[in-house]
C-alpha cells in the first residue's frame, strides 16, 4: 500500500510541473520558428518540482527531480538516459513519522517517423530501475524493483530550438520486492486507456 501511494503521488507531481512548464513557455514562444530533428542531434527534458500538502495537523512535503537526455544516433533513432529522486516527508499526528526516498534510473530508446519535420510521431520503449527507502519511526525499510513500458508519442516544435511533446504510457509491466528476506515481490502489468496515461513535456534541442 505504501509503494502505490508513493508512486501515485509521484506521477501527480511529475503531471503538475510538466504542465506548468508547457504552459509558461508556450506563452513564451508564440511567433514559432521551423524546427526537426537530425542525426547527431541531443536533446534534453525532465521536471522539477516541490510540493506541500495539508490537511489539519496532518502534513506532507515532497522535492522531485527528474532529468533525461537523448542522442540522434541515426536519422530515426534516438537512445538516451534518465534518472529520477524524489524526497518525500509525512507527519501524522499520533503517528510515527514517514520519510520516503526514491531514486530511479533507465534507459529508453525511440524511433521517429518524420523527425525532420516540425511535428513528428514517435514510438518509445523504457526500462527502468526503481529503489525505495522507507523511514517509519526507527524502522528502515528498502523496495527494489524494475519496469519496462512503452507506448506512442507526438512532438512538436514551437521555435528551432524547444518542442512540446505529449507521450502516451500504453503498456507497462512492474516488479518490486522489499529486501526482506522471505518477502513476496508484487508484479503489475497495466495497459493504458485514459488521458491519466498521457505524459506533457517540453524539449531542448542542442
Amino acid at each position: 500500500m505504501l509503494l502505490m501511494d508513493v508512486l501515485t503521488k509521484k506521477t501527480y507531481i511529475m503531471k503538475k510541473m510538466l504542465l506548468t512548464a508547457v504552459a509558461v513557455f508556450t506563452l513564451s514562444f508564440v511567433q514559432a520558428q521551423d524546427g526537426g530533428f537530425a542525426k547527431g542531434d541531443i536533446f534534453v527534458s525532465g521536471s522539477v518540482g516541490y510540493n506541500s500538502q495539508s490537511t489539519g495537523d496532518a502534513k506532507t512535503n515532497s522535492f522531485e527531480i527528474t532529468p533525461r537526455v537523448g542522442f540522434f544516433v541515426s536519422e530515426n533513432l534516438v537512445v538516451g538516459a534518465r534518472i529520477g529522486y524524489n524526497t518525500q516527508k509525512q507527519e501524522v499526528p499520533f503517528a510515527d513519522e514517514i520519510k520516503l526516498n526514491t531514486f530511479t534510473g533507465g534507459a529508453f530508446g525511440r524511433y521517429y517517423f518524420t523527425p525532420s519535420n516540425k511535428f513528428s510521431i514517435f514510438g518509445e520503449l523504457g526500462v527502468n530501475y526503481l529503489s525505495i527507502k522507507a523511514d517509519v519511526g526507527a524502522v528502515d525499510t528498502t523496495t527494489d524493483g524494475f519496469g519496462i513500458g512503452g507506448g506512442p508519442g507526438v512532438s512538436y516544435f514551437i521555435s528551432d530550438n524547444f518542442a512540446l511533446e505529449a507521450f502516451w504510457g500504453a503498456l507497462s509491466y512492474a516488479s518490486t520486492k522489499p529486501d526482506v528476506d522471505g518477502a513476496d515481490s508484487t508484479d503489475s502489468f497495466a495497459i493504458g486507456v485514459n488521458l491519466d496515461d498521457i505524459n506533457l513535456g517540453l524539449v531542448y534541442k542542442f
